[in-house]
């Protein structure tokens, strides 16, 4: 059934996003990410005390692809 819509704004839209107006069956966004951080970077709360003294974050990745999503149309 289809809907009546109003005034509509789109702010931002980014990788993994999806605008939709109208009818739709099925919805699936994708989007890959890696996230390098050190010892104690992701980190919450009140009153944290982290001691890393000697901290080192291993970057190297020998692999060419890690996620691979096959788009389908």
């Amino acid at each position: 059934m289809p809907a009546i819509v109003g005034a509509i704004k789109i702010n931002n839209v980014s990788a993994g996003s999806i605008v939709h107006i109208g009818d739709s069956v099925q919805l699936a966004p994708q989007s890959v990410a890696k996230t390098f951080a050190g010892a104690g970077s992701f980190n919450t709360g009140d009153n944290l005390r982290v001691y890393n003294y000697v901290s080192t974050t291993n970057t190297y990745d020998n692999d060419v692809l890690d996620s691979n999503i096959a788009l389908t149309n």
